[in-house]
């Protein structure tokens, strides 16, 4: 068995004396694992970091394998994470994210939006309207997205601006205002009518306008709520604090761009 395809990798960990099993994301494969023998190495390190974009030929004797990984750098993108906090955490906490879906599953929309949020790390604004938008795909995928296209009581499309907890579909001023302190606030942005966003690069499938700080704290209070109750509760798991830190790390960034 054997395939080519560009990948972004994820993670890698230890593998016996000189070799490291390889996660990265393809776009027709999904999360795909690999061996990559001497990865270890230190002429391979550069290459083998997480958010780097490479070519990938896996070889196995049987589909069912681990197989083999050979790997050619693309776009080094890893030591430009780094440089800020949003980066370095922004990365962890999607393939935290990512792990949650079955291995070598299709998701394409997935493997878009992860290209785009990686190109936008460094503006913390952006990547956090696209971290959430990609949480939510995360859900729809996983079989649990909210339905934030109309209200749950009236039908109506337009002034959406609750979420119900139980059902994760939108509900709209006037059925809501009663029950306002039970419901989840929809921030203006995930809104159907929420106006497309002009930032370059921005994938029209996630575009939105871009938030306040409010409404991006409203937004990961959102998709944590959904995604604990419905993916990490279930296995008994807590929020990967990769996830807390990009979320702190952006609300800082806002706080200081409001006092300054």
């Amino acid at each position: 068995m054997e395939w080519s395809a560009d990948g972004i990798i994820l993670a890698t960990r230890k593998h016996g004396e000189s070799s490291l099993i390889l996660e990265a994301m393809t776009r027709e494969r999904g999360r795909h694992l690999g061996l990559v023998r001497g990865g270890r190495s230190r002429r391979m390190q550069a290459a083998l970091q997480p958010g780097n974009r490479v070519a990938l030929v896996w070889r196995a004797r049987l589909d069912d394998h681990l197989g083999l990984y050979a790997i050619e750098p693309l776009e080094l993108r890893a030591a430009q994470l780094m440089t800020s906090s949003t980066g370095v955490y922004g990365i962890q906490a999607l393939a935290a994210l990512l792990h949650f879906l079955p291995e070598r599953d299709p998701h394409p929309q997935l493997h878009d939006g992860l290209e785009a949020i990686i190109a936008h790390l460094h503006e913390p604004l952006v990547a956090g309207a696209l971290m959430v938008h990609f949480e939510l795909q995360v859900l729809a995928e996983l079989g649990f997205g909210l339905d934030l296209t109309e209200c749950a009581a009236t039908g109506r499309c337009d002034d959406l601006v609750y979420v119900s907890p139980k059902s994760g579909r939108a509900v709209c001023r006037e059925a809501g205002l009663p029950y306002a302190p039970r419901l989840l606030p929809l921030p203006p942005f995930l809104a159907p009518e929420a106006s497309p966003s002009r930032v370059d690069g921005m994938p029209s499938e996630l575009s939105g306008r871009l938030p306040d700080r409010q409404a991006l704290e409203d937004a990961f209070r959102l998709t944590g709520y959904f995604l604990d109750r419905h993916v990490l509760a279930p296995r008994l798991l807590q929020m990967s604090p990769a996830r807390d830190g990009f979320v702190e790390a952006i609300r800082r960034h806002l706080q200081e761009a409001e006092s300054g």
